[in-house]
């Protein structure tokens, strides 16, 4: 069961969680033991609300499949229980990343003294280039 907030609660059985073996080097144990997760959540078929199915499908994430299922696989720890914990953590995160509402952003605009500025550091820069030229008799 993983809560993510005090009255949202994805139910632990809406999680598909199995072990497999992790990729990589690790010695003798690595082609012996089932530490690796691989957390599926369908996200379709969820109890979530509707509207955090709709901002999750709508993320151009890459592990959201077409068919709106999330699949996380956490191999970095040694253990299965911490791999376990560590793939939730991250469905968590992915969940309140996706409903988070980004501020809109309000383009700022020059001061009047900013454009005075430039204009004279044109002008400035402008006068120097002309003085370089031929001397006009």
């Amino acid at each position: 069961m993983i809560s993510l907030s005090s009255h949202l609660i994805i139910p632990s059985d809406e999680i598909d969680i199995s072990a497999i073996r992790a990729t990589g080097s690790g010695g003798q144990n690595v082609n012996k033991v089932s530490t690796a997760i691989h957390l599926r959540f369908d996200v379709v078929n969820s109890s979530l609300p509707d509207f955090y199915k709709q901002r999750l499908l709508n993320l151009s994430d890459q592990r959201i499949t077409s068919d709106g299922v999330i699949v996380i696989k956490a191999q970095t720890h040694r253990t299965q229980e911490k791999n376990r914990q560590e793939a939730l953590d991250r469905l968590k995160d992915l969940i309140l990343a996706a409903t988070v509402i980004k501020k809109s952003r309000r383009p700022t605009r020059p001061t009047k003294g900013s454009q005075l500025r430039r204009v004279d550091k044109k002008v400035k820069r402008g006068r120097t280039k002309s003085l370089r030229g031929k001397p006009v008799l």
